[in-house]
C-alpha cells in the first residue's frame, strides 16, 4: 500500500515519497515543520487513506516514556487485598497498557503517532530507542515480551524546540514540512474552502503573504492560522475593499489576531503601516 495523497490533504511529492520510504524502510517517520504547517493532520490522513487504525500518544513535558508501553497501578492492588477482592490475585488486573503495547498487540496493522516528542524531558527519545528498533519489550512485573504482531506505521512529530538524540535520528526517516509557497497554499485552502472567490483569494493571500514577510515577527501565522482567517472573512462577510489597499501597500488587515498572536507583533505591524503612510 502506498500513500498518494487525499481529498482532505494536499501532499506534496517530496512529502508523499517520505511516507511511502518510512513505510519501505520499516522506519519511523519523523515529521518537522513549523507549527500549523499540518504535521499531525498528515498521520490521520495517512492511517485514513490506507485504512489503517490510529492510535495517538500525544506528548506533554511530563510524559514519561514508561507510560507509552505500560503502567503498574500498585495503589488500587493494595487497596483491593485490604478489601480482600479476588481479582487481585492477578497481576494483570493492574497492568494499564500504554500505546506502545497497544499498537503491538494489534490483531491488525496500524498507524501510531507519537505527537511533538519534543515537550518531553530530553531522556524521553533515548528511552524508547529499544522499542522503536526492535518492536518489544519486556515487562517485568508479568515476566512476558511483548512483540510486535505487526509493525506499526509510526509517525513521529517535532516542533524542533529540543534537539533530538543523533541515535534517536539514526532510526528514523526524516522529512520536513517546508511552509507552502503560493500554489500549494491555493491548492489547500481549495480543499477547506472550494467556493471561495478567487478575487477575495487573492486580496488573502497577498495579506497573508505581506503579515508572514514582515522581519521581525516572533511568531509568523501558519497554513492553519490562514485557514482560521479566511473562515472568519467568510462567516463576516468581510468585502474586497477591506482587503485591499489602494497603493499597494501593507496595511493592517481585518481580524488581524486570527493572524499574529502577540502584542509585539500586531506592535510591529501597526508600526510598519504607519511609517508607510508618513512617507506617502
Amino acid at each position: 500500500m502506498k500513500f498518494q495523497g487525499s481529498q482532505n490533504y494536499v501532499a506534496t511529492d517530496d512529502l508523499m515519497l517520505a511516507v511511502n520510504a518510512s513505510a519501505m524502510l520499516q522506519k519511523p517517520l519523523l515529521v518537522k515543520g513549523e507549527p500549523g504547517t499540518g504535521k499531525t493532520m498528515l498521520a490521520e490522513e495517512v492511517a485514513q487513506a490506507l485504512n489503517l487504525p490510529l492510535l495517538q500518544w500525544h506528548i506533554k513535558s511530563t510524559t514519561k516514556a514508561q507510560q507509552g508501553l505500560y503502567e503498574y497501578d500498585a495503589v488500587s492492588r493494595l487497596r483491593d487485598s485490604q478489601l480482600g477482592e479476588e481479582k487481585v490475585k492477578d497481576i494483570h488486573n493492574y497492568i494499564i497498557k500504554g500505546v506502545l503495547w497497544q499498537a503491538f498487540t494489534a490483531d491488525a496493522p496500524v498507524a501510531l503517532l507519537i505527537d511533538e516528542i519534543d515537550k518531553a524531558d530530553i531522556e524521553f527519545p533515548n528511552d524508547l530507542l529499544r522499542e522503536i528498533d526492535r518492536m518489544e519489550f519486556y515487562c517485568y512485573e508479568t515476566r512476558e515480551l511483548i512483540k510486535a504482531k505487526h509493525r506499526p506505521l509510526v509517525f513521529i512529530t517535532s516542533n524542533n524546540e529540543k534537539e533530538l538524540p543523533d541515535a534517536f535520528l539514526r532510526r528514523c526517516f526524516f522529512h520536513y514540512i517546508k511552509f507552502p509557497d503560493a500554489d500549494t497554499m491555493k491548492k489547500i485552502v481549495d480543499v477547506h474552502f472550494p467556493g471561495l472567490k478567487k478575487e477575495l483569494l487573492a486580496a488573502a493571500m497577498k495579506t497573508f503573504y505581506d503579515v508572514r514577510n514582515l522581519p521581525g515577527l516572533k511568531k509568523k501565522p501558519s497554513t492553519s492560522e490562514l485557514l482560521d482567517w479566511l473562515k472568519l472573512l467568510v462567516a463576516e462577510d468581510i468585502s474586497l475593499d477591506a482587503l485591499q489597499s489602494k497603493d499597494n501597500k501593507v496595511s493592517v488587515p481585518p481580524l488581524v489576531g486570527a493572524l499574529l498572536k502577540n502584542e509585539q507583533d500586531v506592535t510591529l505591524f501597526e508600526k510598519l503601516v504607519f511609517m508607510q503612510r508618513q512617507n506617502r
